[in-house]
């Protein structure tokens, strides 16, 4: 018999219980530092060498971090369902707990590309360096869609969220766009569980049980639910 298809969406509340600290924890700030000097093309323009170590901090930060029961609770979901994760976040952690069907929306930390070609992708766990070339002659850059980019995973995410039998959402505030529109590709009658410290705004959509819970306490009522 064929395994029901669940599809998980995560945001940054599943990992801050690792202790990867998000922007949004403080005023727009990410560690100390304004989005638009960090994590935007121009300011890559202006200064890459503060954007690439700010990200080469990050990365060392996600090396250091571990998966956490949520992480473990989902990739567990597989034993029953087939369980397919999109995720904004930028870390590895549900590939560490044991997930086998990830996509990244947001990009990767542990990977690297060409500013000029963003299909020329390496794997790295060290840092990235002014002066580091790709394959093409141009600088490498963190393989990170920065806010006003574009977000080209977004359409391999549509048609996995039409997919879904059962739908999960997880430490997500629906604040940041595409990624925050994609729960409107749920069908209406497939239910949708909302794990969440504070419940983002969901109120217009049907079937939604929500779970006000950090991401590893909830992830043990939703186990309850589905199983």
């Amino acid at each position: 018999m064929a395994k029901q298809k669940l599809v998980v969406l995560t945001g940054a509340g599943i990992s801050a219980e690792s202790g990867l600290k998000t922007f949004r924890d403080s005023d727009g700030l990410w560690e100390n530092y304004r989005i638009e000097d960090v994590a935007t093309p121009r300011a890559w323009q202006r200064d890459p060498q503060l954007v690439l170590d700010f990200y080469n901090q990050r990365r060392k930060n996600v090396l250091d971090a571990k998966p956490n029961a949520a992480h473990y609770g989902l990739a567990a979901l597989e034993k029953d369902f087939e369980v397919q994760i999109i995720t904004q976040n930028i870390d590895d952690l549900h590939e560490r707990a044991g997930s086998t069907n990830v996509l990244h929306l947001h990009g990767e930390i542990l990977k690297m590309r060409s500013e000029r070609n963003a299909s020329l992708i390496h794997t790295i766990t060290g840092d990235i360096q002014l002066g580091d070339k790709a394959e093409d002659g141009a600088q490498l850059r963190p393989h990170i869609v920065w806010f006003q980019e574009d977000v080209p995973k977004i359409t391999e995410a549509i048609p996995l969220m039409r997919s879904a039998e059962i739908f999960v959402l997880i430490g997500t505030s629906l604040a940041v766009y595409p990624a925050a529109g994609l729960m409107q590709y749920v069908f209406a009658g497939v239910k949708k569980y909302v794990l969440d410290k504070v419940i983002p705004p969901v109120h217009y959509y049907k079937n939604v049980i929500p779970i006000e819970k950090p991401a590893t306490e909830g992830i043990e009522d939703l186990k309850r639910f589905l199983l």
